[in-house]
């Protein structure tokens, strides 16, 4: 539905231009928002900020995977000798560190991609602001976010990335 919508919305965007090209020069843009995530630098403060957040919970995570698969393979190893209440409890044990391991890690997760939403949104809203200052100072009708295909006389990425980069003038 979503593509019918714009494919709908830019037959009519076009439209628009043939007809308003008569009367006056139209001016259209492109910003390619998965290059400002990539590129700016108020973008790569957010990913940075993010590993050092969560980088001491990743660690503690993957030294409890790692002790946890060790304790497996010890019991792989040592469960033909064990006496049967033995190796059920441990089992048993196994499997609960497993639940917990696997809760802490959807948690750790979770938790991730809210603050990476909540990051990506802030740097969304700040590239935002820089768009419609260029389109604004440059006197643009329309900015475009996304689209199949666009000539690249019409990007205006790097701009935003250096206006961004520049503390956002």
């Amino acid at each position: 539905m979503k593509s019918l919508s714009s494919h709908f919305s830019l037959a009519v965007l076009l439209g628009a231009m043939a007809v308003s090209a008569h009367a006056q020069e139209f001016k259209a843009g492109f910003v390619n928002t998965d290059r400002i995530f990539r590129e700016a630098s108020t973008a790569k403060a957010a990913q940075s900020k993010l590993e050092q957040e969560f980088s001491k919970r990743e660690k503690e995570l993957i030294d409890q995977g790692n002790s946890l698969k060790s304790a497996s393979e010890k019991f792989e190893r040592e469960a033909p000798t064990m006496a049967e209440s033995q190796r059920v409890s441990r089992q048993r044990q196994l499997v609960d560190q497993d639940r917990e391991f696997q809760r802490k890690r959807r948690e750790f997760q979770e938790d991730l991609n809210s603050r990476k939403n909540e990051e990506l949104a802030q740097v969304l809203e700040r590239a935002n602001k820089v768009v419609k200052q260029v389109a604004e100072s440059e006197k643009y009708d329309v900015i475009l976010q996304e689209a199949v295909y666009i000539n690249p006389k019409y990007d205006i990425t790097d701009k935003v990335i250096k206006a961004l980069n520049g503390g956002g003038k």
